[in-house]
């Protein structure tokens, strides 16, 4: 089993008074941390035209995190496909992957908020078609020689080179609950992302079914499935919950906002705060590892788990503490 940290969001709560800058600044500090505390990887997420700030750009964020750090995978989870250009989307993560010493890995989805869709100018109906001619794009571009490929959404020549060839294409990871896109990222995609709102049974029953479907199409080559979870190292488990609790119930009430397009102001019910704190893996580094070695178990060896605990409001040197301790004495026992 790995463990990476997640997801670099760089919202701001109204608390929060730091400059841009500053934000930013802490970014890297949490993937140097990361780094050094052994972590397998490090992920951004992306949504724009928020009132918080959340992460827009998230290629150069992964370039940024790629340079200040040495060993430490750095990817997207996710980046939303059908909002770029794929040719662009191509040269730039070749870019990365290059000066990251092959180090990235791509994660993207077809998005779902109307907002970024209608201030994008792209036509929601079009998101799944969008995705998957993108990752047509990236595969053929990252291939020496022409793109051979034409492109339903870019008026590209086929015979056109895209460089830089990457030294080995850097994977390519699927989002999605549903299954017509866990299926999508089983036959496209070297990896799929599981995120918080699936439980550990339902990420199970979807990973069966990525199995079968790939052994049924004859498809080979390593896959990885990524599973989110958000969690907290601290000296005990009330201490822990404690530390990321506001963020966690903030970052909750804005994804709610979203998905239903509305202001929840404060109202997470009592019974949704209840589910959630029952789906964070927080507690002292044992507790943390035996509830960990329970996906393991169950999941296999394979699973990447994405530990999230970067939630606005946590502070910097706090959750650096926490990484410190998921590092060293959470993720070699596993």
């Amino acid at each position: 089993m790995d463990i990476g940290l997640g997801l670099l969001t760089a919202q701001r709560r109204p608390d929060d008074d730091r400059s841009t800058t500053e934000v930013y600044d802490d970014l890297l500090t949490i993937a140097e941390t990361a780094d050094q505390a052994g972590l397998e990887s490090v992920w951004t997420s992306e949504h724009h035209f928020t009132d918080d700030g959340y992460l827009s750009g998230t290629v150069p964020t992964l370039g940024a995190l790629a340079g200040r750090t040495d060993e430490i995978t750095v990817g997207s989870a996710v980046g939303l496909a059908p909002f770029y250009d794929s040719v662009r989307l191509a040269e730039d993560a070749a870019t990365i992957d290059a000066l990251s010493g092959g180090r990235l890995t791509l994660g993207l989805s077809i998005g779902y908020w109307d907002r970024e869709f209608e201030n994008f100018g792209v036509p929601k109906d079009e998101r799944t078609d969008r995705t998957e001619d993108a990752i047509r794009v990236l595969r053929n571009a990252w291939e020496p020689g022409p793109l051979e490929y034409d492109p339903d959404y870019h008026a590209v020549d086929p015979g056109t080179e895209v460089t830089p060839t990457p030294d080995e294409a850097p994977p390519i990871v699927l989002g999605g609950l549903a299954k017509p896109a866990v299926r999508r990222a089983a036959r496209m995609a070297d990896g799929w992302c599981a995120n918080e709102m699936l439980s550990l049974e339902d990420v199970e029953t979807r990973m069966a079914d990525i199995r079968r479907v790939r052994e049924e199409e004859g498809i080979d080559g390593e896959f990885t499935t990524y599973v989110i979870r958000y969690g907290f190292v601290g000296d005990s488990e009330a201490e822990a919950w404690e530390r990321m609790r506001e963020g966690y119930f903030y970052q909750q009430r804005k994804y709610a906002e979203w998905m239903g397009d509305e202001d929840v102001g404060d109202g997470l019910s009592e019974e949704k705060k209840a589910e959630l704190r029952e789906d964070a893996i927080v507690g002292t580094p044992e507790q943390v590892r035996e509830e960990l070695a329970t996906y393991r178990e169950r999941l296999g060896d394979d699973v990447h788990v994405i530990f999230r605990s970067y939630c606005p409001g946590i502070g910097t040197d706090a959750l650096c503490e926490s990484i410190e301790r998921l590092g060293r004495e959470v993720a070699p026992e596993l």
